[in-house]
């Protein structure tokens, strides 16, 4: 197999483990379980995303969860993702740490959806046969197989072969021309308490909820796109909440740069999304 381009070992379904269950990592999960992949979400414990309509984040807390119209499943251990696949009829999501996985488990593909804010990202091609990696840090031929470009812009969701993705700049993708201005981010760690519910209209400075006993207030008006769930311990730095100022906000479903990103993955696996590459 070459380092640039994807050939499978054996006939049949791909076994798939993605990396990181947030809007990008769930997005690539369901267009390769639409592709007919055995697809598995590892995520960690008590993951904060916060744009829980747009990912399988509340699986991890409720058992399942849907994303346009798939479902995913927590289970316990690779028995139970195995059966999973069996079924067919949903994604298995897992927190068991990679290793362990790994060593249960042979994978055909990896792809890293952790979207980390790291300059360089650690090799994983130990990790599967192919490994895909996504966005900035990720260079094929040093730490990946090939990387996909998730940076706003008309490169965003290419298949990246004999360069590395570019760096992280711009800051996130204007919403009504709004910014870093419509998120809230944790300024300290601490238990995070809100009855706030994401969709919710809210105005600028009302209370959505506390870390600990600070307060955390709306930064805009609009509707809530993002809020991490009630009860969870949050790092420093931790996005919290996410306002979306438009008249019609995007609260569930994939978002526009997940399903680019996600038919980058579908390229690089020379994989055909149903309805001929049109959008998961």
């Amino acid at each position: 197999m070459s380092s640039t381009a994807y050939s499978p070992d054996r006939d049949g379904q791909l076994r798939v483990l993605v990396l990181g269950g947030g809007d990008v990592g769930s997005a690539v999960a369901c267009l390769l379980f639409r592709c007919g992949m055995q697809a598995v979400i590892a995520e960690r414990p008590g993951s904060a995303h916060a744009r829980r309509g747009m990912a399988f984040t509340d699986a991890l807390f409720d058992g399942q969860a849907r994303l346009d119209g798939i479902c995913a499943r927590h289970v316990a251990d690779a028995g139970a993702v195995e059966q999973c696949w069996r079924s067919g009829e949903c994604i298995p999501v897992v927190t068991l740490p990679e290793s362990l996985l790994t060593a249960a488990i042979h994978f055909d593909v990896a792809v890293d959806a952790t979207m980390r804010r790291e300059a360089m990202r650690r090799d994983l091609r130990g990790m599967a046969s192919f490994v895909v990696g996504l966005g900035p840090g990720y260079e094929p031929g040093v730490n990946c197989h090939v990387a996909i470009e998730t940076q706003w812009g008309p490169e965003m969701g290419r298949v990246l072969r004999d360069h590395g993705t570019a760096a992280r700049a711009g800051g996130p993708h204007p919403l009504d021309g709004i910014r870093r201005e419509r998120f809230v981010v944790s300024e300290g760690p601490g238990l995070w308490r809100t009855a706030a519910v994401l969709g919710q209209l809210v105005n600028a400075g009302d209370l959505i909820g506390h870390i600990g006993d600070c307060p955390v207030n709306a930064p805009i008006s609009g509707h809530l796109r993002g809020v991490t769930r009630d009860g969870l311990e949050v790092r420093a730095g931790q996005r919290l909440i996410e306002v979306d100022p438009r008249a019609e906000p995007e609260v569930e479903g994939l978002g526009e740069r997940p399903r680019a990103i996600a038919r980058g993955v579908a390229e690089a696996l020379a994989l055909r999304p149903p309805g001929d590459g049109a959008s998961p």
